[in-house]
């Protein structure tokens, strides 16, 4: 099995075990009680369970980074690029997101807080545009296509997913209401969530796909292969 195939399955694995953790807080009590519509997904970390969910996240983002190198050894994107940067980015946010725990703002500022905030943001961000860029790269693949429209898909999908937030944080002026109380947060997060996890599967997908098939010695249109044609 080649290195990049067994990086893909190895990351694979490790989103599973990480959206089955999550999953299972949202139904098991006491974090049952969290409600999904209007809680973010930190707040699981503020609960009796918040090193289980540490550790899931922790775990996400390592399947991530996984991934990324899978997609680099497959040839699907250079390591010096816009792509794979994002992806750098998203694992690194979500360790930080880790590290500087969510924070009650009714209590006043934290650092800690306003880290975790700006971490949050920054993983939302970066992935789905280092999928619109690997993802155009390959558009007109004939090979990859598909591949490659399904991850620039889900790229949008997330994107799309933060305009109710951009929404409310610009209509906050004018309607008086906090833009965190104007939208269901915890709803709006969670489909940006997993339309974000999607992305990485996809992406383990495809590296997979391109290890067994050999499609790293075809380069992409305009782009360099990372891989050797040897």
């Amino acid at each position: 099995m080649s290195a990049p195939r067994l990086l893909a399955i190895l990351g694979t694995a490790a989103i599973a075990v990480a959206v089955l953790i999550i999953g299972a807080l949202h139904v098991v009590p006491p974090t049952s009680a969290i409600s999904p519509y209007r809680r973010t997904i930190s707040q699981y970390a503020l609960t009796e369970a918040g090193g289980t969910f540490n550790v899931a996240v922790l775990i996400l983002a390592a399947g991530s980074v996984a991934t990324m190198l899978a997609v680099i050894g497959a040839g699907l994107a250079p390591a010096r690029s816009g792509g794979v940067l994002a992806m750098l980015l998203w694992s690194v946010a979500l360790a930080a997101v880790v590290y500087f725990p969510k924070h009650n703002w009714a209590v006043g500022p934290s650092m800690d807080g306003t880290v975790h905030r700006f971490a949050s943001v920054v993983a939302f961000l970066s992935l789905p545009v280092g999928a619109l860029l690997i993802g155009r790269a390959w558009w007109a693949h004939p090979r990859w296509r598909v591949h490659a429209r399904w991850t620039w898909g889900l790229g949008l999908w997330s994107l799309l997913s933060l305009t109710p937030i951009v929404a409310a944080i610009l209509a906050q002026p004018w309607t008086g209401v906090a833009w965190w109380r104007a939208i269901p947060l915890g709803a709006v997060e969670r489909v940006l969530t997993i339309s974000e996890v999607g992305i990485v599967l996809a992406l383990a997908w495809w590296a997979a796909a391109a290890s067994v098939r050999g499609a790293a010695t075809v380069a992409a249109p305009g782009e360099q292969s990372a891989v050797s044609r040897d």
